[in-house]
């Protein structure tokens, strides 16, 4: 029988990368025994798959000199660099002062992140261009931080300030999207409420948010920085300050011993023989975050140790390219045809594959390169990569490029 305070410690390990990759490899594992409920496995399909992303990699990046998987990539859409064009153009007063407002950037750009939609779209004025997805949220993102959106200092609009994320309505993020009856998206509202929720937190957590300048969300840069001292930050534990800092922002999920479990979803797979048993953590946009949040580091000088011991992201980019290549196939293929919560036992099975078969097909493509892992980091993988060869091979199938399996979202998971 297991103690409140034991219970507790059990919880928060479940608020790791660790716990993310041993608990995707035992659903892994299942599968191979086929002891899923909606999937099976099918390895002998992975060096094909391999060697597709391969072939994407190198047709993007013909050196193999991948940059890591990060926000940063899509604020270069249409191979406009915004964010160095704007720290030079508008400057910074220090590193630190730089490294705040990029945190400010990402956070909130990432927590926006979740699919939009389909049909969703963003007209870029800077650029002229139109993007959609994962480029257009990153897009919009950018120019709602440069527009003062979300600043409360009038003369300072390159930042995000708690006070006026907190405030943030429904309808401003609407416009900053440019959603309308034409142009709908998904999750809008449980997007604004995150941001809402973030505003919170950072205003309850002076001595987090708030050690240098006003509460706001890069006030986690100063924080980070300070942990590393004169030497350097495991990326994992960049993980973990996130998960406990800012915990609270997610919905109401699953809770153990008074502690949020955030993106953790129930599974009877995995058995275990303590109170976290059936439970499946992913943290997939925390730990997005955690790999966009290395660069602003490393531009203050400070090194980031240890990226592999992050996931690879369980979503449906990652997740359709094994879908789509047969790695993994569904045993009823009329489940292809509705849509699932996200809490189903069918989206469990297939994020939790997804971010252990990311493993492998990693490992495949190191050893089809004689490279290794210091050398071709999973970041790299991702980027260069199962990311991108999964949206290729998506258009390839499906009209507008959709993923092969359609969940229920709110806008605060995929």
């Amino acid at each position: 029988m297991t103690t409140a305070a034991s219970d507790e410690t059990l919880a928060r390990g479940l608020l790791t990368a660790g716990a993310v990759r041993e608990r995707a490899h035992a659903m892994l594992d299942a599968g191979l025994a086929d002891r899923l409920q909606h999937f099976t496995v099918h390895l002998d399909k992975l060096p094909a798959a391999a060697d597709f992303v391969l072939q994407v990699m190198r047709r993007a990046y013909p050196s193999l000199d991948v940059p890591f998987h990060a926000r940063w990539r899509h604020f270069e859409a249409g191979g406009f660099d915004r964010w160095s064009a704007y720290a030079e153009a508008v400057g910074f007063d220090d590193v630190d002062d730089m490294g705040r407002a990029a945190y400010d950037l990402a956070i909130v750009s990432v927590l926006l992140d979740a699919g939009a939609g389909a049909s969703w779209h963003y007209a870029d004025a800077v650029t002229g261009e139109t993007y959609s997805r994962s480029e257009g949220l990153a897009v919009a993102s950018f120019n709602m931080m440069t527009s003062g959106l979300f600043s409360a200092v009038p003369v300072k609009p390159f930042r995000a300030d708690a006070s006026a994320l907190a405030g943030l309505t429904v309808e401003e993020l609407a416009s900053g999207f440019q959603v309308d009856e034409r142009n709908p998206m998904v999750g809008l509202d449980g997007r604004a409420a995150l941001l809402n929720r973030l505003g919170r937190v950072a205003e309850a957590a002076p001595d987090v948010f708030a050690r240098v300048d006003a509460a706001r969300p890069g006030g986690l840069f100063d924080v980070l920085k300070a942990e590393a001292g004169e030497g350097s930050l495991p990326a994992p534990r960049i993980l973990e300050v996130l998960l406990q800092t800012l915990g609270p922002i997610w919905p109401g999920r699953t809770r153990l011993a008074g502690v949020d479990l955030g993106d953790t979803w129930h599974h009877p797979a995995l058995v275990t023989a303590d109170a976290t048993s059936g439970l499946v953590p992913f943290h997939k946009l925390s730990q997005w975050l955690a790999y966009s949040l290395i660069e602003p580091l490393a531009w203050a000088g400070v090194g980031v140790t240890d990226v592999d011991g992050l996931t690879g992201l369980a979503e449906y980019r990652n997740g359709g390219l094994f879908l789509d290549t047969g790695v993994i196939a569904l045993k009823d293929p009329a489940e292809a045809a509705v849509a699932h919560p996200v809490g189903s036992a069918l989206v469990v099975e297939w994020r939790a594959l997804t971010v252990a078969l990311l493993d492998r097909i990693a490992e495949e493509i190191r050893r089809s390169l004689g490279r290794d892992a210091v050398s071709l980091p999973l970041a790299k993988v991702l980027e260069g990569g199962t990311w991108a060869a999964g949206r290729e091979i998506a258009r390839k199938l499906r009209p507008g490029g959709g993923p092969p399996l359609t969940v229920e979202s709110d806008g605060t998971v995929f």
